[in-house]
């Protein structure tokens, strides 16, 4: 697909300074852009590149002044980041969609299956399991007893979602995601061992929710897991049992949350963050990378480090830490300094 300077233009509500009828059909970084492409420039640091980029289309601010020649095409609009968005989400929607049930897949006569839905090959869709409306289940997808998805969802290659579980409208999962397996529960007994502590509840995923690819959400030992409305889950983030995630929060790759923890709504949490059992985590709350959060967080909080601290302490504390070789040398000479005076 092609579109043209003046149809983009149009549609951002921009400004074209060059050719309007210049042309692209892909989107690329400003660094790395070739004939036939639409770039941007959000970054200032990256100005240095719209003097030499190869793309057709850039589209800037409506202040940006250059001060070399350019020999692209300018689309100037109000926010550049919106209106990628905008057209990345506008040329989403053009590509072709997948249509159709195919022969090779097996649905149980006992599941009911909403219009215009697809499903892939060697997908498996067990009795009881509700489906709505344009609803894309991609190959080898497995999809439980009693499971619910909502109209417009998309599930990706490989996605396994067990018995009694429910995802909402217009989520997204990713492939390799597993949603519903049993939570880790398990109880010592007398010989030494561990007993299985049957998982008998279900993962609840509300709507607009998305979830990375092999990302784990572990049903619930009773009751449900639930995933409001709006999360974000990167890829490889583990959920146990029980746990509660607000509305809109959003999580980088690698988080942990451990069972019957609760975190907030609109709260952050960067990559590798793990979170210890039972913990609550208040609304708005902002965790850095690699953070151990083990005791209960209040809302508008920010938590860093491990064991997690308020953000000011570790700042702190981090300014104290990284002199400490320096420190430690000025006490031992001190302390040879006393000696000698001891001694004399």
């Amino acid at each position: 697909m092609e579109f043209t300077a003046e149809m983009i233009a149009g549609l951002l509500n921009g400004e074209v300074v060059g050719d309007k009828n210049a042309k692209v059909h892909t989107v690329s970084s400003i660094e790395a852009g070739k004939e036939g492409a639409l770039t941007y420039l959000t970054n200032p640091k990256y100005e240095k590149f719209i003097y030499t980029t190869g793309a057709s289309i850039v589209l800037v601010s409506k202040d940006f002044k250059p001060t070399a020649e350019i020999g692209a095409t300018l689309i100037k609009v109000d926010d550049v980041g919106a209106c990628i968005v905008q057209l990345l989400t506008a040329y989403d929607a053009a590509r072709p969609q997948k249509k159709g049930i195919s022969r090779m897949c097996s649905i149980s006569e006992q599941a009911s299956m909403g219009e215009n839905c697809y499903v892939g090959d060697y997908a498996v869709i067990e009795a009881g399991a509700k489906i709505g409306d344009n609803v894309k289940i991609y190959p080898q997808c497995y999809i439980g007893d009693g499971v619910t998805i909502g109209d417009g969802t998309k599930i990706y290659p490989g996605v396994k979602i067990y018995e009694g579980c429910h995802v909402g409208r217009n989520c997204i999962i990713h492939a390799g995601a597993v949603i519903g397996a049993d939570g880790f529960g398990f109880a010592p007994n007398a010989q030494g061992g561990f007993d299985k502590i049957p998982q008998l509840g279900n993962v609840i995923i509300e709507d607009d929710v998305e979830i990375g690819a092999n990302t784990c959400i572990d049903r619930a030992k009773t009751d449900s897991t639930i995933i409001r409305r709006g999360v974000k889950l990167d890829n490889l983030i583990q959920i146990g049992h029980n746990v509660q995630i607000g509305e809109n929060t959003v999580s980088s790759a690698q988080t942990g949350i451990a069972g019957t923890s609760k975190v907030g709504r609109n709260c952050f949490l960067a990559g590798q963050v793990g979170i210890a059992d039972h913990v609550t985590v208040g609304d708005r709350v902002k965790v850095g990378s690699k953070s151990g959060i083990d005791k209960n967080v209040p809302d508008d909080e920010i938590r860093l480090g491990y064991p997690a601290m308020p953000g000011m302490s570790f700042h702190r504390s981090w300014s104290v830490f990284k002199v400490l070789p320096d420190l430690s040398r000025k006490v031992s000479e001190l302390e040879k300094q006393l000696n000698e005076l001891k001694n004399r």
